[in-house]
């Protein structure tokens, strides 16, 4: 829940969901997932003619190609619904126009047959920037929490947690950063650096600048700014405040994400990675899918970790609905900033009701309904 961003037509749409087809971000989201989507088309069509001298290399590299092109699809059939399903490398790019939507029904089946592809191609062993078998099975978890599927989900993500080759670190403190990349915690991520300039294109992130108010540092959009009743909402001792929050104390206050550093070297080169999946996430998805499964005392079990990690005393809640909405009210501290809210919103069910008593509580003259949950085309 976050006030509108400084520079209007891209992002401050989305935040006030005014959004049209003609917002070069909607079409930028859409032109490069299906970018993506043909270049792991293009390897996987071509890789059966390449010898390895390791095959199980190669057959690592086929899991990734499928993670990658699940991962991509699960964000575009969330994001704008039923989308053209291309699974074949486009040789003359004349035989797709026109091509029309594909159900989300079929594009799930694909995505849950790609992951279940890649956990069997995908090794155990993770290197940085490319998914391993976990990676496949957290997200193949969260696929079908989005749909539902909650014995489905508790199997994968049970799979994950009870592997032993991921933990939470100690403290809430030693997760984000360039210094603690490659921890426990991270299943995969999306990798930048600072300080790389190679014939005018840099390796690093705009986040850090995106993420901080106008004014505070070079080229900063003010984009998810929490809200100061957000902030007001952490329990009292909660680590998370102060190593995930910092507030500019000029600007009215203004509250802001430390997770992504901004860079010495310029405004969009920050170097700390984008984390896609991590430990914690997968955790608290797995409390979400043992409470569903009725298995109310383990996922209590599985909370407590994560608020224990937080410097926080276990949670008071007992029912399923209570322990329902006591992990979903974590999820929010947890993972501020990292882009999960939105579809957590959606997978609840309840985005329209919770963004119209937002906009009703800032005075904002915004009301949604049902047609605003995706993005047009």
């Amino acid at each position: 829940e976050e006030i509108a961003a400084n520079d209007g037509g891209r992002f401050g749409q989305l935040d006030d969901f005014s959004t049209n087809a003609n917002n070069d971000l909607v079409n930028d989201i859409w032109r490069e997932s299906y970018e993506g989507i043909q270049r792991t088309n293009v390897v996987l069509n071509r890789i059966t003619d390449i010898e390895y001298e390791d095959a199980s290399l190669k057959t690592n590299r086929i899991g990734e190609m499928k993670f990658i092109r699940a991962l991509l699809y699960f964000n575009l059939v969330r994001l704008y619904g039923d989308v053209p399903l291309v699974i074949e490398e486009t040789a003359n790019p004349f035989d797709f126009f026109g091509q029309g939507r594909t159900a989300a029904t079929e594009v799930y089946a694909q995505i849950t047959a790609d992951l279940e592809g890649a956990i069997q191609d995908l090794s155990t062993e993770k290197s940085p920037g490319r998914p391993g078998k976990a990676a496949a099975q957290a997200l193949l978890g969260d696929v079908q929490l989005t749909q539902g599927d909650f014995s489905g989900a508790l199997t994968n993500l049970e799979a994950v947690v009870t592997s032993g080759d991921y933990s939470l670190v100690p403290s809430t403190s030693e997760i984000f950063g360039v210094a603690n990349e490659g921890n426990t915690e991270i299943l995969f991520e999306v990798q930048f650096a600072s300080g790389f300039n190679v014939d005018g294109s840099i390796e690093g992130s705009p986040a850090g600048s995106q993420f901080r108010p106008s004014g505070t540092t070079a080229n900063a959009k003010g984009h998810n700014l929490p809200t100061q009743a957000f902030i007001d909402s952490f329990e009292a001792g909660d680590t998370r405040l102060n190593d995930y929050v910092d507030v500019d104390t000029a600007a009215n206050p203004f509250y802001f994400t430390t997770k992504y550093e901004v860079s010495e070297t310029g405004v969009n080169d920050g170097g700390s990675d984008h984390l896609i999946i991590r430990f914690s996430d997968v955790v608290l998805k797995y409390a979400e899918a043992l409470n569903e499964n009725g298995q109310t005392a383990e996922a209590i079990v599985q909370l407590n970790s994560i608020r224990a990690r937080a410097g926080l005393a276990a949670t008071s809640s007992s029912s399923q609905a209570d322990v329902r909405a006591a992990i979903r009210q974590e999820r929010r501290f947890e993972l501020i900033g990292e882009g999960h809210r939105w579809f957590d919103l959606k997978r609840y069910g309840i985005a329209v009701e919770v963004m119209n008593a937002f906009f009703a509580g800032t005075g904002a003259n915004v009301t949604i309904d049902e047609t605003k949950l995706i993005l047009p085309i």
